[in-house]
């Protein structure tokens, strides 16, 4: 008898770079800019938002163990809410995934601009967009393993740029700039003013998911997922605290809030030109990395609701390589359309409408993520009682802490997210009425 085990592609590494090259994408790129916008609370919100990012990671950890199964958030919303909100779910984060791609397609053409002015063309950009999304649908298309080996080397190559202003900037830092209060803001309440900067900081962390959505391709599943989601997370706080801080404390109030690029102007004021140019390449890298990390999960969760009869039966038709070749496919097919139908002068606007577009989308899932998981563990009842009762509160923290996240996203964002919620609704009971 062979007793020998196959060895699935993605191991604790290339999982950890998962999730971490997920959350940092392009919005860390303008974070300090924003925050300081806010003022000093932004540094606050910080603690605030590491601390809900902390929970929903052992939210996903807890419920990976419970619930082995491919999909991640859409397999737990089902499992703990049925089939309707499980529905709801896989049809809001597919959306925010893909719609999250052609964004980030978007600003990565406009940090290459830098190098090649032409891309800012909306002709030449799009086509640059579009050669993107394809060579990374390929490369899913080609396995997990490629997948996986191009996640953990862009990864790295996000980290290394940013770690230097880290380190770096620490002998450039002013404590003063950091907790200037000159800066005016619109807001009247300083409760209104951590709300807003929470919201903001966490876009930064959308991505903690990542590790449970393509549970079938991990080794060891039971233990990695758990500590890369951790692990992952861990990682990505520390840069994001670190980096905005130090940029908040190198680049004076009053330049930092008129900045499009801080990272840039910081990198240039440490290292000069060729720091400039090499920080550039690093937040295009950031960006294409983080593009490669979603096409795997919008194809990963979309195969997981086919299988389950959720989604069209194309979506779970599997190639050679194990992977769902068609479900990646089409999902390009509808981010081409996309980039072409928001083909504007101005990459910019194109930009604020895609985040428009996935930014709700994308909590939703967390929120019923962890109404799911209050459902399951008191299902679940076993010896461990009192360690269920530890993570039921937590999955109740987690749940309010999301729901304040939704709150804070704005009215604008808010609305949208109602219309997919809706739109979701009649789909559901369109595609039951023909199962």
């Amino acid at each position: 008898m062979n007793n020998v085990t196959t060895k699935k592609p993605l191991g604790i590494w290339r999982l950890t770079a998962l999730v971490t090259g997920t959350m940092i994408g392009s919005g860390i790129f303008l974070l300090p800019a924003n925050l300081a916008r806010i003022g000093s609370e932004g540094l606050l919100s910080w603690g605030i938002t590491t601390l809900g990012a902390f929970l929903l990671a052992i939210i996903f950890s807890k419920l990976s163990i419970l619930i082995p199964k491919n999909g991640g958030p859409y397999a737990y919303a089902k499992a703990g809410l049925g089939n309707f909100v499980g529905f709801q779910t896989i049809f809001n984060y597919w959306i925010s995934l893909w719609i999250t791609n052609v964004g980030l397609a978007l600003i990565t053409v406009v940090y290459l601009a830098h190098f090649w002015p032409g891309l800012l063309n909306p002709v030449i950009g799009c086509s640059a967009a579009l050669i993107m999304i394809w060579l990374l649908t390929l490369v899913n298309v080609c396995g997990i393993r490629p997948a996986g080996n191009v996640q953990l080397v862009t990864t790295i190559l996000k980290i290394i740029p940013i770690l230097a202003i880290i380190i770096f900037g620490i002998w450039h830092f002013h404590p003063s700039f950091v907790f200037n209060k000159s800066i005016p803001t619109s807001y009247q309440h300083y409760y209104t003013s951590i709300s807003s900067a929470a919201g903001i900081t966490l876009w930064a962390f959308i991505g903690i998911e990542a590790a449970t959505v393509p549970y079938n391709f991990v080794d060891n599943p039971q233990k990695n997922i758990p500590l890369a989601t951790i692990l992952g997370t861990l990682i990505a706080a520390t840069i994001y605290i670190a980096s905005s801080t130090i940029i908040m404390g190198i680049l004076p109030p009053h330049i930092l809030v008129n900045s499009t690029a801080p990272f840039v102007a910081t990198a240039e004021l440490l290292f000069g030109h060729f720091g400039k140019w090499i920080m550039i390449f690093g937040a295009a890298i950031s960006c294409f990395g983080c593009i490669n990390g979603i096409t795997l999960l919008q194809g990963q969760v979309a195969m997981a609701a086919a299988d389950d009869k959720l989604f069209p039966t194309i979506f779970s038709l599997r190639n050679k390589a194990g992977v769902p070749g068609w479900g990646l496919t089409i999902t390009a097919v509808l981010e081409s359309v996309l980039l072409i139908l928001i083909m504007h002068r101005d990459i910019y606007i194109q930009f604020r409408l895609i985040v428009l577009l996935a930014s709700l989308a994308a909590l939703i899932p967390y929120l019923y993520t962890a109404a799911a998981a209050s459902v399951v563990l008191r299902q679940r009842i076993t010896q461990q009682l009192a360690n269920n009762k530890i993570y039921s509160i937590i999955a109740c923290i987690g749940g309010v802490y999301s729901l304040w996240m939704i709150v804070s996203s704005g009215y604008e964002v808010v609305f949208h997210g109602c219309i997919l919620l809706f739109v979701s609704a009649l789909l559901f009971a369109w595609s039951y009425k023909k199962s």
